[in-house]
């Protein structure tokens, strides 16, 4: 199986969604900090991270299903403090996500530049 910049490209855009859909899931649990029996939400991809035996996209929609967020029943409240330090987390991701799409881009430019 041959790994191209293509492949790369579409596994990072899916991380991209997957960044966004946490970050969202993060700030609802924020906003509803004090709200009487709401359930904490997020979002567990660390374990595709580092996965590239099988395509990404078909793990993650069978593990994860249409939607990505997941609610976590085993916590009822809800800790600001945790929450805040796991959007700083999910911003850290984000950056990588987006350097390494970044990065993509340029080798894709220099590939049809020097091919000219």
């Amino acid at each position: 199986m041959t790994f191209t910049s293509i492949d790369s490209m579409s596994k990072t855009n899916l991380m991209l969604d997957l960044i966004s859909q946490r970050q969202r899931a993060l700030g609802s649990n924020v906003a509803n900090v004090d709200t009487p029996g709401y359930v904490r939400r997020d979002i567990d991809f660390s374990q595709y991270l580092g996965s590239m035996n099988s395509p990404l996209e078909t793990k993650l929609s069978t593990k994860l299903g249409p939607s990505g967020v997941i609610e976590d029943r085993r916590k009822q409240d809800v800790d600001i403090a945790e929450e805040l330090t796991e959007m700083q987390k999910n911003s850290i991701l984000y950056t990588m996500a987006t350097r390494r799409m970044s990065n993509i881009i340029t080798e894709m430019k220099t590939v049809i530049n020097v091919g000219k």
